[in-house]
């Protein structure tokens, strides 16, 4: 039976597990978890999915979640080409140095900054304090010059001449303060043409269709007025807000 992967496109670890298998031709069905719309705490999810969160891959009756685990399983499974997650040992070790880093430094700055414009006012009833706001945007700049200066030195991609997962997961990461208006790549012209290289292998017209909802600002709002689960949604963002 065909793979399949739980996914929401406005979440960067979804975003890109979604690019990956449509760059690489994987044969897999998309399913829809609405994390907006708190989908993610349906009865059907939850039996699926204990940490009830996308994005999640159902192989059969094989259940993985965790972004960067579903990678190395595609990779693994898929047998693609060697650069995106290259055998050679220390190749390998830069890729996963940076997915090590990521978690708590560029992808949770870059969220955080998306998380503090586009769910303070609705949840909390007003915007999110501008000293928090700052402290945030100063933690972001701090993560995106050590991805410029430890990470991409002087080279085309994270690992070398050669694409690999690494320049996929900091791309989709990167974009995300995009969708409140906030423009991490403003000013930093390195960074910018990684980003257009990065999008010129993946395919620029995949994209930015992947990149749509998160880039439809006027929906996203639209969303958070309209949205009659987001109190569910309050006590995992209060960490985000304290």
């Amino acid at each position: 039976s065909t793979m399949q992967l739980h996914l929401d496109l406005l979440s960067p670890p979804c975003r890109g597990l979604y690019l990956f298998a449509e760059a690489l031709k994987i044969p897999y069905e998309f399913r829809l978890v609405d994390l907006l719309a708190g989908q993610q705490y349906s009865e059907e999810f939850g039996k699926l999915n204990l940490v009830k969160k996308a994005p999640v891959l159902e192989d059969g009756s094989f259940v993985l979640s965790e972004s960067t685990a579903i990678l190395q399983y595609l990779v693994q499974k898929c047998s693609v080409a060697d650069h995106w997650f290259p055998a050679e040992l220390q190749q390998r070790a830069r890729v996963d140095e940076y997915l090590s880093w990521q978690h708590l430094n560029l992808r949770s700055h870059c969220s955080k900054v998306f998380l503090l414009r586009l769910m303070h006012r609705p949840l909390m009833g007003s915007e999110a304090p501008k000293d928090k706001l700052d402290a945030t945007l100063e933690d972001m700049k701090q993560s995106l010059d050590l991805l410029e200066e430890k990470f991409l030195q002087d080279k085309p991609f994270i690992v070398g001449n050669k694409i690999s997962v690494a320049d996929l997961v900091a791309m989709v990461e990167i974009m995300q303060p995009l969708g409140v208006g906030m423009d991490p790549f403003q000013g930093r012209p390195k960074l910018t043409a990684w980003r257009d290289r990065v999008k010129k292998e993946l395919g620029v017209k995949l994209v930015d269709q992947a990149h749509e909802a998160l880039l439809d600002s006027s929906g996203l709002q639209q969303k958070m007025q309209n949205n009659a689960e987001l109190q569910k949604l309050k006590p995992m963002f209060l960490k985000y807000f304290r």
